[in-house]
């Protein structure tokens, strides 16, 4: 047997310590690297979709409505989540305008605060949703011209902010002739104001006529103006709801959803992505979105799709990212 000296075998443990430490620190040079390249991956998912990505304020409802968020924060939030455009909804502004003292300042007040947070936190004011100022398509003429003179203060204050449009609802009654002379009227008279101010008025598909996607598609015509177009939304396609109800009750009668979203795409100048659940593969699981995505593809569009989760399952933060999730990796999937 052959011995080895103390100052050998020191030397060969030092050697093999030295060995092993390059190896692993080569394997997490390269896991890093990896990891790294992954993250790229997902970071630069977006920027081959054939849309852009906002995000809906209205998906956020919940901890803003509980008081836990301040909507005047809504750019800062959006900015954290990774989105570059906002969607607003007017309604959680609106209270404090009418109740202050003087609803003129104080509408320029949270104006200016709104504008000021997005170019501070580096979005995009995409548009406004305009809900409580009165119905636009009721037979009514005396109605239904003082519901126009109340959205006029959103067309100025979209158009303050630098958005592209304002989302208006046409609820009428269930005649649908009489809804579509209704809704043409006021939406002719909205959009003319709108027009040199470069706002669209955009109808969203929310329920009972609106939701009917033909006769939607017939007051598009009837108006025939640039600046007038439709919202498509892939959830709110019901007709009819038990007991008549407007909200908050079981759908008895349902557009076909896809179908709707094919014919309202012809005027879109937004499209809404709303989501209520997901599967164990993250897949919503009440909408198609691979087809969804596909009859927007296929109609030319490319602009920003809203993400509006409306779901119970998950915290809204949650169930905003996964809606993203789906929405890019369908958009991958398609022809």
């Amino acid at each position: 047997m052959k011995f080895i000296s103390g100052k050998t075998t020191l030397t060969l443990i030092v050697s093999v310590l030295f060995l092993n430490f390059s190896l692993i620190s080569c394997k997490d040079n390269r896991e890093e690297k990896n990891s790294k390249k992954i993250e790229k991956i997902s970071s630069n998912s977006e920027d081959s979709l054939f849309f852009k990505i906002s995000l809906a304020e209205w998906s956020l409802h919940e901890p803003i409505q509980s008081g836990e968020m301040d909507p005047m924060d809504f750019a800062k939030k959006a900015n954290e989540m990774g989105f570059p455009a906002i969607e607003y909804v007017t309604s959680f502004y609106a209270g404090r305008i009418k109740e202050a003292e003087d609803p003129k300042a104080e509408m320029q007040q949270v104006l200016d605060t709104l504008l000021a947070n997005s170019k501070k936190y580096n979005v995009r004011n995409w548009l406004m949703m305009v809900d409580d100022e009165g119905d636009l398509a009721v037979q009514d003429s005396v109605v239904r011209n003082k519901a126009v003179e109340n959205h006029k203060k959103w067309v100025d204050a979209a158009n303050f902010l630098g958005c592209s449009a304002i989302r208006v609802n046409l609820f009428g009654g269930d005649e649908p002739q009489v809804w579509k002379n209704a809704s043409a009227d006021a939406l002719k008279k909205l959009s003319t104001y709108a027009k040199d101010k470069n706002i669209n008025i955009l109808v969203e598909n929310h329920g009972y006529l609106s939701s009917n996607a033909d006769l939607l598609a017939e007051v598009m015509e009837k108006v025939n103006m640039e600046n007038c177009g439709t919202l498509p939304d892939f959830g709110n396609f019901c007709l009819k709801r038990k007991d008549n109800a407007r909200w908050d009750a079981e759908c008895i009668e349902e557009y076909p959803r896809y179908e709707g979203v094919r014919k309202m795409m012809p005027y879109a100048k937004a499209v809404s992505a709303k989501s209520y659940s997901f599967n164990d593969e993250g897949w919503e699981e009440l909408i198609d979105y691979k087809k969804m995505l596909q009859i927007i593809k296929n109609a030319g569009y490319d602009d920003y799709i809203g993400i509006e989760y409306e779901g119970t399952g998950l915290t809204p933060e949650e169930g905003i990212m996964k809606t993203k999730n789906v929405l890019i990796k369908a958009a991958n999937q398609l022809n």
